[in-house]
């Protein structure tokens, strides 16, 4: 039998080449698996991997990949969300247009994107209500924190990590919303000093501080670190952020940038000063990524960082790019793209601490399309041959992104790959038979009415435009379906909700354009407060007890909901009977999945009831404002009985219930968990930024819709 030497074991595993019951098994003596018995063994030492980070071996997963089965041999960490704002693009479908045309028709961008919405125009326009701000607070922060707050929350949207799944994004000691916040910026110009007035609000200060406030106002409970300027800013932060998601300390990281230079935001084709940039990008390791079903845009292989010292500088470049591609077992002529601090200058300028998130973005973007955007010189585009091996085996695409040093910053690289190649994700399937014919629920929330009327415009123009899906067909009711779940799953819940029952995505986008329109043509809202029964939300007269649920489907004395915390079963919740823990949940369960109707006073079909009493009309819209109920509302949400009530209800299809709870306040959202599926994408939700520069005054200026 051959001596297998400890510390080669312990190198092997170390770097991965080794999972740790098969060096266990090598340790001990005992006979290991077939792959580790089979592999071949050397004495060699790995040569020193100083500040390269090489995933780990994939550790085991407790959710299921969509598809059912063990989870999928994965290594390296996955991009499953990007966001960024660059000049002349307001978004990544605009500055994927901008760069493919290659520094012509800058003034293009995608339709509905408001002019002169780059990163650096407006700045001082910010949606304070939004976060929870008030103007006064928002007008305290700097600007690049301010940018950064919109697209780390943008970009979590994006993942659909904004609502119930974010809590399974954990740790390793299970702690849940684990989110590390790695962000890069340019020196801070006019941070206040002043601190924050009395409560929790944030008070801006030193750029050090800056992921621990953003982790305040968006409740994320990961690590997290600021890098200050220099080109390799971004690429430092995420080489940072991979460590932490290595030693398991966050389930998922966000890595943020960015760079507002002053000067207009504009391209200047030779890299001249005055570029503007702002982005993020949403880490989990690939396996976890491909069990939960979340979209793979890119998958990091390797990463190295490096100071040069009083090394020439482009030596330390080489060096990096030798370490990187070493760690992931990839050579040179495996790569097929290089983006530099170069490349990017011809689309963004000179970005500063966003130089590298830019050229990430680029890389990322033509892994994704198969094709090579046009090179400084060039004049258009190229198809994207896929790289094969010297036997014809088809080899993924792989990309590197480097930002060489300079005076006082480091140098970067970063090894990324094309995702696992999958057949198409299936999308969920809706009920079929009598169930089809009640529909989905559809539930929708905002901090205020003006932003859940803009949301829902948004989702409707966005997502379900007038002539994508024919009515009724079944395609239209999938789709109804997998849109209904990613919106329960994957938003925050906020106070101001709607909720519609619909059959397909034609009824539910003629819905949701009604409603926007209607709140549109109501202007003032206190002028809603006469509109009963039109899809306002009347009863919002008195807002401090308001909760005023529309007239199809209000609770009798939900007008006042001071003291709602006493009404568990209000309305009696269809014959519910005080719900948690008052009507026997076990047997509420087991009724449910039955077909006895959770003893609903038998309902009488009350998911087929149009217009009926609380069930209002199949396609019409309900809405409730909740920003000045008192207590916790009908249900208490923690309880594990009242879990157990709601995901009867769900497995019952009991939509009219859930409809009623959710506009009552109670979070119905977080129950509906069973199974995995793919993540669905979605537009993010509604932002009215307003002009700061007069904190505290009525703003003359109308919000700005994005």
């Amino acid at each position: 039998m051959q001596t297998v030497d400890h510390k080669d074991i312990l190198t092997r595993f170390k770097n991965g080449d080794l999972g740790r019951e098969q060096a266990a098994a090598l340790l001990t003596g005992a006979h290991p698996d077939s792959a580790a018995r089979h592999a071949p063994l050397t004495t060699a030492v790995a040569p020193p991997r100083a500040a390269v980070s090489q995933p780990p071996p994939a550790r085991a997963l407790t959710t299921a990949p969509a598809g059912g089965g063990p989870p999928l041999p994965a290594d390296g960490y996955a991009i499953t969300a990007l966001h960024g704002r660059f000049p002349d693009a307001d978004g990544l479908d605009a500055f994927w247009h901008t760069a493919v045309l290659g520094g012509r028709d800058a003034g293009r961008r995608t339709s509905g994107s408001p002019a002169g919405a780059g990163a650096g125009a407006g700045a001082d326009d910010f949606d304070a209500v939004f976060f929870g701000l008030t103007p006064q607070d928002a007008a305290l922060m700097d600007p690049q924190e301010r940018l950064l707050l919109e697209v780390l929350w943008q970009t979590l949207e994006t993942a659909g990590c904004t609502g119930a799944r974010l809590d399974t994004l954990t740790a390793a000691d299970g702690e849940p919303r684990a989110v590390g916040v790695y962000v890069a910026h340019d020196p801070l110009g006019r941070a206040a000093v002043a601190q924050a007035p009395a409560g929790d609000a944030p008070a801006a200060g030193a750029g050090v501080t800056l992921p621990a406030r953003l982790s305040t106002l968006l409740d994320l409970r990961g690590p997290g670190h600021c890098v200050g300027g220099g080109g390799a800013a971004f690429l430092v932060a995420l080489h940072q952020a991979l460590s932490a998601l290595r030693a398991g300390e966050c389930g998922a990281a966000l890595v943020g940038a960015v760079g507002l230079q002053p000067g207009p935001a504009r391209r200047h084709p030779q890299g001249a000063e005055g570029g503007q940039g702002v982005g993020a990008v949403l880490l989990r390791p690939l396996a976890a990524a491909l069990a939960a079903g979340d979209t793979v845009h890119a998958v990091v292989r390797a990463t190295a960082v490096a100071h040069p010292g009083r090394h020439a500088r482009e030596a330390a470049a080489d060096r990096l790019a030798r370490r990187a591609l070493a760690a992931a077992g990839v050579t040179a002529a495996g790569v097929g793209l290089r983006e530099t601090e170069t490349t990017v200058a011809a689309t963004t300028g000179d970005t500063g601490a966003a130089t590298g998130l830019a050229a990430l973005v680029r890389a990322v973007l033509q892994l994704r399309h198969g094709t090579l955007l046009p090179a400084p010189g060039d004049s258009s585009a190229a198809p994207w041959a896929r790289p094969h091996d010297q036997s014809g085996r088809e080899l993924p695409r792989r990309a590197t992104v480097a930002v060489r040093p300079t005076a006082g910053s480091p140098a970067a690289h970063v090894l990324l790959e094309e995702p696992p190649r999958r057949g198409p994700e299936p999308i969920a399937s809706g009920p079929a038979g009598p169930a089809a014919a009640s529909g989905e629920l559809v539930l929708l929330s905002a901090p205020t009415p003006e932003h859940l009327a803009a949301t829902a415009r948004l989702l409707a123009d966005r997502v379900l435009p007038a002539d994508a899906v024919e009515h009724g067909t079944q395609d239209g009711r999938r789709l109804l379906a997998a849109l209904a779940r990613e919106l329960r799953l994957g938003r925050a819940v906020r106070d101001c909700r709607l909720a519609v029952v619909a059959r397909d995505t034609g009824e539910l986008g003629a819905a949701l354009r009604a409603f926007a329109e209607d709140q549109a043509g109501a202007g003032d809202q206190d002028r809603a407060d006469d509109r009963a029964g039109a899809g306002g939300l009347d009863g919002a007269g008195d807002r401090a007890g308001a909760g005023g649920l529309d007239g199809a489907g209000g609770l009798d004395g939900a007008g006042d909901r001071a003291g709602a915390g006493d009404r568990a079963g209000a309305d009696d919740q269809d014959g519910a009977g005080g719900q948690a823990g008052a009507g026997d949940q076990d047997r509420a369960e087991d009724r449910a999945g039955a077909g006895d109707r959770t003893g609903a006073d038998d309902q009488d079909g009350a998911d087929d009831r149009a217009g009926a009493g609380a069930g209002g009309a199949r396609g019409s819209v309900r809405c409730a404002d909740l920003r000045g109920a008192q207590g916790p509302g009908v249900l208490f949400g923690e309880l594990p009985e009242t879990r157990a009530y709601l995901a009867a209800l769900w497995r019952g299809r009991r939509l009219d219930a859930l409809a009623r709870l959710w506009l009552a306040g109670v979070d119905v959202s977080a129950a509906d968990t069973a199974g995995a599926a793919p993540v669905l994408a979605l537009p993010t939700s509604a932002l009215l930024r307003r002009p700061l520069r007069e904190a505290g005054c009525p703003a003359t200026d109308g919000p700005t819709p994005s």
